[in-house]
């Protein structure tokens, strides 16, 4: 019995060994990996059709769906949300349009209070890995970001290239040349200037938020918003597959860092690096360095199974270190956070960096998982916090 037992065990054993270096060789081929890193094919909304956004519990209207071409040539499937309060005061002219996916959001009544309002705010959204603009909880997700100034506050939110109803196939430089055709677009077709814009990211998104905001803050003369949010931020692809646990259990490479040579070939393959830590850091010099005004909130949950939370101080460091000419060590501001930072009890914790020019925020909260957090009120908070600090006028 013992011998047949031992046996099967050890056939069970190798059986599980094969299908992991199985799976770590199918990680180092570029499609397999930019499926595991983007989960595109992945939509989470197959029963319900985009282009009728009342299924996902819009009024008929208060969400117009259409499309921004990229200067590659790919089509972005984006969705403009209106404020409650702002579509309340003009529902009757907007229930009387027609419905659906619309070929020149110019024409329509939406858009149009967006354009001509000078006091409009608008939040770019940029979402994570995975599903499309109406999956799981990003719908409560722009309410929440509209919340403190339900009459004001428009979020415009798309699909990254080879998501949902977006065409072509996902890639770091695609992501971020997507990003950068919403920005023009909300800034020369909807008009909105940098200073009445807040960017809001989650997950994966907050990568291609912090690249197209580095990227734009090194243009001359730079281009920077009214504040930044990150949710659940990384601080690089390398780092994160080293702690990343399937439904927070199923490690993937975490197993191998036993071995360092082993997990630090592997490290070779990664196509798509996205070094959020690096670019952050090179976005709050360049503010720095060119006197401009910034407000960057990292927020993230300790009970995140997606993304560990331990990746938050980390970014939050590099963020802080490039603010001070002389530089300033992790052990220092850890130091520092014992005596500044602020300790809400269940809430949990905030702590914030102001220098001259920039503001940089971390919360970290007790609970909230990795998607709900998105609705929670310390977004809603974060917003009007960006938008106050541009404008102390724009209030609730």
């Amino acid at each position: 019995m013992a011998a047949s037992f031992f046996k099967y065990a050890s056939v069970s054993v190798a059986a599980v060994v094969g299908l992991y270096a199985a799976l770590l060789g199918l990680l180092t081929t570029s499609i397999f990996q930019s499926h595991a890193v983007y989960l595109h094919a992945i939509q989470m909304t197959w029963f319900k059709d985009l282009n009728v956004p009342e299924s996902f519990g819009f009024l008929r209207n208060q969400v117009t769906p259409f499309s921004i071409k990229t200067p590659d040539g790919e089509q972005l499937y984006a969705w403009h949300v209106l404020p409650g309060e702002l579509y309340r005061k003009h529902e009757l002219s907007l229930v009387a349009e027609p419905a659906g996916h619309v070929s020149d959001i110019t024409s329509r009544l939406a858009f149009q209070l967006l354009r001509d309002d000078p006091e409009a705010r608008l939040v770019l959204h940029m979402h994570g890995a995975g599903g499309t603009v109406g999956s799981g909880y990003r719908v409560p997700n722009y309410r929440a970001l509209s919340a403190g100034q339900p009459g004001k506050i428009h979020v415009l939110t798309f699909d990254y290239r080879g998501f949902g109803r977006s065409t072509g196939s996902p890639s770091e430089s695609g992501l971020i040349f997507d990003a950068l055709a919403v920005v023009d677009w909300a800034m020369n077709v909807a008009g909105i200037p940098p200073s009445r814009i807040v960017v809001f990211a989650q997950s994966m998104g907050t990568a291609v938020s912090i690249a197209v905001s580095k990227h734009l803050a090194l243009q001359s003369p730079p281009v920077v918003f009214a504040g930044t949010v990150l949710v659940a931020p990384f601080s690089d692809v390398a780092t994160l597959v080293s702690t990343y646990r399937v439904a927070g259990t199923v490690p993937i490479l975490s197993p191998l860092a036993r071995f360092p040579w082993l997990f630090k070939a592997l490290h070779h393959f990664i196509v798509d690096k996205w070094p959020s830590k690096d670019r952050l850091a090179e976005y709050v010099r360049a503010n720095e360095r060119n006197e401009q005004d910034y407000r960057l909130t990292v927020i993230h949950a300790k009970d995140d199974y997606d993304i560990p939370w331990s990746h938050t101080p980390v970014v939050f460091w590099h963020a802080v270190n490039a603010s001070v000419p002389a530089g300033i060590s992790h052990d220092e501001l850890e130091l520092i956070k014992l005596d500044s930072r602020r300790d809400l009890g269940a809430a949990g914790t905030v702590m914030e960096w102001k220098t001259d020019h920039g503001v940089i925020r971390e919360e970290i909260l007790e609970t909230g998982l990795h998607d709900v957090i998105m609705g929670y009120p310390v977004v809603t908070m974060a917003v009007m916090r960006s938008f106050e600090a541009a404008d102390p006028s724009f209030k609730c």
